[in-house]
């Protein structure tokens, strides 16, 4: 989808593409930057109906890549995740804060037909539409796809679901624990995460139940993390070759052409043995030791950060990975940034994540050309709510 928003996004910018549908004062096109630092989605225009996690962490990704994002939330209440915490900064929920920077808030009562004419017009003069509500909710409201198509066919309607548009459990509304919990990734791990891929395939293929393995890995020895002086380090050794290196690392060279440990498959087999026998060699070193002694060995390793270690990590700090803002009610903040990187530009200054509602009279105004008296009729009547920047 992001190479198609690009395209859309390059024939806006030369004008030769201009947004199609029945709402007032359409958008035809943004005047090329004059500069080198070009985003490439610079000039799409996104209708955010999404709340929580899923769909809000989307379209931030979409508004760091230059997408103007419009954030239609309840009057009043706005995204649940404003009420999530503590910790709060201020008033400010920091779940919220973490996955809403670059957008706009409207605050609209879409369940008021007045409410809904207003997304509606909104999604004439938008090239995306993302939502994830429950399957048919939005449609009985007249905002499902087959009623935006009709009035702005031209639009990407992206709808995120927890189980897909039909079937037994369509009507579930999901979150990422239930997932993990239903999709059977949680019998494996427990309260870890880990990718299912292969395990799913074990069972497919060889009829092969999973197992708990913790941080381990069911096909690989050693793949796991192991105890040290005073932390922990994950080492894992994919081949013969980087067994042998870690073995030399741990001063256990006898290991290396030990008949029970030759092969992987072997490895696997006596992996009981094995992991004793290397638990207590790394737990005789503190975590920094081991990091230096693997320090270009082309083992894959790393420690088990704390929060605090995370964002002294050098290679964190060289990627720029901390987004720093200034919140209108709570001043500067700090967040994580976009982990994708792109080599034509470079990201700028994100805007902070916005109070609820706080852009209601700019979007009316500005993107619907709405007159003074039809805004004021609107807020009279509840159907839109703005929050006042002080």
């Amino acid at each position: 989808m992001l190479a198609t928003l690009a395209r859309v996004a390059a024939l806006r910018r030369t004008g030769l593409l201009s947004r199609r549908g029945g709402g007032r004062g359409l958008w035809t096109g943004r005047p090329q930057s004059d500069t080198d630092n070009m985003k490439p989605l610079e000039g799409v225009r996104i209708l955010d109906l999404t709340r929580v996690l899923a769909g809000p962490f989307a379209t931030m990704n979409l508004g760091d890549l230059g997408a103007e994002v419009i954030k239609v939330e309840r009057p009043g209440a706005g995204d649940d995740t404003r009420t999530w915490g503590p910790p709060f900064v201020g008033t400010e929920s920091t779940y919220f804060l973490s996955v809403n920077r670059n957008k706009k808030s409207i605050a609209v009562n879409i369940k008021d037909p007045k409410g809904v004419k207003i997304i509606k017009e909104l999604a004439a003069v938008c090239d995306v539409f993302v939502e994830n509500y429950v399957p048919g909710k939005l449609s009985a409201m007249g905002l499902g796809y087959e009623d935006i198509d009709v009035i702005a066919p031209h639009i990407v309607y992206c709808s995120i679901t927890g189980y897909g548009q039909t079937g037994p459990l369509s009507q579930r509304a999901g979150y990422d624990a239930v997932a993990s919990a239903v999709s059977g990734l949680m019998h494996i791990t427990g309260p870890e995460v880990a990718c299912l891929t292969h395990v799913a395939a074990n069972y497919l293929i060889g009829q092969e139940e999973a197992r708990r393995w913790g941080t381990a890995h069911g096909s690989i020895v050693p793949y796991q993390a192991f105890k040290t002086k005073d932390g922990y380090l994950v080492v894992g050794a994919g081949n013969n070759q980087q067994f042998a290196t870690v073995c030399k690392i741990l001063n256990l060279p006898e290991l290396i052409d030990d008949s029970k440990y030759r092969t992987n498959h072997l490895r696997v087999q006596n992996r009981k043995e094995l992991i004793k026998i290397l638990s207590a060699r790394f737990e005789e070193e503190m975590t920094s030791k081991w990091l230096h002694l693997f320090e270009g060995s082309g083992v894959p390793y790393g420690p088990i950060n704390n929060m605090k270690n995370v964002f002294a990590e050098p290679q964190v700090l060289h990627n720029g990975l901390v987004v720093e803002m200034k919140h209108p009610t709570v001043g500067k903040i700090s967040v994580p940034g976009p982990a994708v990187r792109y080599s034509e530009f470079k990201m700028s200054e994100a805007g902070p994540p916005p109070l609820l509602g706080q852009h209601t009279t700019h979007i009316l105004k500005e993107v619907l050309r709405y007159h003074d008296r039809a805004i004021t009729e609107l807020f009279s009547a509840g159907v839109v709510t703005q929050h006042e920047v002080e």
